[in-house]
């Protein structure tokens, strides 16, 4: 299992020196937040691109993957009425497939809570256009040979998808392999009727689940809260999960590279006592 972190904790740093510091302080990978690159990170150039992937590669860091995906640019929604905007935020979620995998990412993680709000009244009505935005996004997943992960979010951030089972309905009515869900240990700690390791053990053998984020529900780093993330640790491993996992803290305290370097050495400490 490579442990990534978030870039976005980092982002005061440029992207050079994002990876140099998150190899150093012991993260297999970088998470990118396609917002840190571009306010149109769908349309980034081939040569800067080709310049993030060398950045990552001269570090000896690995681009995992995207998340927080509609962040940038601004006055996207998969839930809207609007059928001018819902099509122009599809059209992000299929390029940003692509540049996942040119910068060498295999996932792309679906959260972005403030563009899938639901309008009051309609609320059935969004949840049916928001399903149909992620399964518009599939074949270009396939095509591009990534993973469009679906991020359940707890009920404070948002009312469309909340639960694994939620987003579990998703993915098996699309029905497409490029097309899963994931566990955000935040969310989960906060809205799952069941605790994070059994949610996992329940999970991971339905094939559903392809990745995992790893934060408190108190959004800070693991270890900086109640969560005790060494069953959670364990349960992956007795399941034989095999993917990436991305620390991400919302909440950095002092800073966002105290932060992040605490994170892994908490994980890492866990990971060494198991073994």
């Amino acid at each position: 299992m490579l442990i990534s972190l978030c870039n976005e904790v980092i982002r005061e740093l440029d992207f050079a020196r994002q990876c140099a510091f998150a190899r150093q302080a012991g993260y297999d990978g970088l998470e990118v937040a396609p917002f840190t690159l571009s306010q149109e990170p769908h349309r980034l150039s081939a040569a800067r691109r080709a310049e993030v992937r060398r950045a990552a590669a001269d570090a000896g860091i690995a681009i995992t993957g995207l998340h927080y995906l509609l962040l940038a640019p601004e006055g996207l929604s998969i839930t809207t009425a609007d059928a001018a905007t819902r099509a122009r935020t599809v059209d992000v979620m299929r390029g940003l497939c692509e540049l996942a995998a040119d910068l060498g990412g295999t996932v792309l993680v679906h959260g972005s809570p403030s563009q899938r709000t639901l309008d009051p009244g309609s609320e059935a009505d969004g949840r049916k256009r928001g399903a149909e935005s992620f399964a518009a996004v599939a074949d270009a997943a396939e095509k591009a040979g990534v993973t469009y992960c679906i991020e359940p979010l707890a009920r404070q951030d948002t009312q469309f998808v909340n639960t694994v089972e939620d987003a579990a309905g998703i993915v098996r009515a699309i029905g497409s392999p490029h097309v899963k869900t994931m566990i955000d240990c935040s969310a989960a700690a906060r809205t799952e009727a069941e605790d994070i390791p059994a949610a996992i053990k329940r999970w991971l053998p339905t094939g559903l689940i392809a990745h995992v984020h790893l934060n408190d529900p108190n959004r800070r780093g693991p270890g900086e809260g109640s969560l005790k993330f060494a069953p959670i640790l364990a349960a992956l491993k007795a399941s034989g999960y095999a993917g990436n996992a991305a620390i991400e803290p919302f909440v950095y305290e002092p800073d966002g590279p105290a932060c992040a370097a605490r994170a892994i050495g908490y994980i890492r400490g866990l990971q060494e006592a198991a073994a």
